[in-house]
């Protein structure tokens, strides 16, 4: 196996909290040494419960590297819980709850988010992934909308 991003890159890689409860989730399904490397090449995240200026759709492997870059600059993870797995080995269908924790990189404030995200694998990879959020997290944690006074 290689490894989709290099150890100094600061984007959620192998030693994240997101990574490890991701990997937890999906034990035994896929395979791979980063959170990039457990998804196919032409694999399609959509974005169904987000924040305004998020994409709804990415598509491929490198999409979704990009699209994850930055993250450093707006949320620092510390930690990640709460898993619930349920496997639909039939349809090969995981649906992921779990939290998020952290803090606000622009803010200071803390970041505590819950998701669901439904996961389909195919050959050992992340072929389709459709994520919801609470937004009103997200919010509170950049301070938006700013506060009037």
């Amino acid at each position: 196996m290689t490894r989709t991003v290099s150890d100094d890159t600061p984007l959620v890689g192998a030693n994240s909290p997101f990574f490890r409860i991701i990997k937890q989730g999906l034990d035994g399904l896929v395979e791979g040494e980063d959170f990039y490397d457990l998804l196919a090449e032409d694999v399609v995240f959509e974005f169904v419960i987000t924040v305004p200026g998020y994409p709804r759709r990415v598509e491929g492997r490198q999409g979704i590297v990009e699209l994850y870059s930055d993250y450093g600059d707006y949320v620092s993870l510390h930690s990640a819980d709460d898993l619930r797995a349920h496997h639909d080995p039939e349809t090969s269908v995981v649906v992921l709850e779990y939290a998020v924790h952290g803090t606000s990189v622009r803010t200071g404030r803390p970041y505590d988010n819950h998701f669901v995200s439904v996961v389909t694998v195919r050959g050992g990879k992340v072929a389709h992934w459709r994520d919801y959020l609470d937004p009103v997290a997200v919010f509170d944690a950049q301070g938006w909308p700013h506060d009037v006074s």
